[in-house]
């Protein structure tokens, strides 16, 4: 019986699988960070959206289309931020600002994951993760709109391992924007309920 060899990892790849190691590991501690209890006082939703009201006033669409895409990208949980974001701009440009956000935060994380991750998957995983990455790949785009509809993982680090994977941009991107549809606009449609409850917490 012959031993499958192990594949030889090289410097760069080390660099790689350590760098990925970290970001997902920075990023789970970040989504836990803002349900901390330690930070709530900090990160209340009160402030916050307080915070994104005046910040709507003085930095304009542009300006908080990057602030949002950065906060998601650092783990923000995006149905928090989506309310906020509605509650604080109004349906219609909050439904804009979270749609395009949203895109671009999966683009940027998808990116990464992509960077870091592709090529150790296809040099260092085993035949069965292979053909585990190869099948999402094929169901790419029901794939995402399952996780954004069952939300199991922070969204930033579903971007992320996705990206590693043989989930394709385009099928990350509008999987994101069609599951996270039905609570977005539920969410713009009874804002104001939804936020008396959050801020009553």
């Amino acid at each position: 019986m012959s031993l499958r060899p192990r594949p030889r990892i090289s410097a760069a790849l080390r660099w790689r699988l350590l760098l990925l190691g970290l970001a997902l590991l920075a990023l789970i501690a970040l989504s836990l960070a803002w349900r901390s209890e330690a930070l709530a006082p900090w990160l209340s939703p009160q402030k916050l959206l307080t915070a994104l009201q005046q910040g709507a006033q003085a930095l304009g669409p542009l300006l908080m289309l990057g602030l949002m895409v950065l906060a998601l990208v650092l783990a923000m949980p995006l149905s928090l931020l989506c309310l906020l974001v509605l509650a604080a701009l109004g349906p219609w440009p909050g439904l804009a600002l979270c749609f395009g956000a949203a895109a671009l935060s999966a683009c940027v994380s998808h990116g990464l994951g992509h960077a870091l991750g592709h090529e150790l998957l296809l040099r260092l995983a085993g035949p069965k993760v292979q053909l585990l990455s190869e099948s999402l790949g094929r169901r790419g785009l029901r794939s995402v709109v399952i996780l954004r509809l069952l939300p199991i993982a922070p969204f930033a680090v579903v971007n992320m391992v996705a990206g590693a994977t043989h989930i394709r941009l385009w099928q990350m991107v509008l999987g994101t924007l069609i599951g996270m549809a039905p609570s977005t606009v539920f969410m713009a449609v009874f804002i104001q309920p939804l936020l008396d409850a959050l801020l009553q917490r």
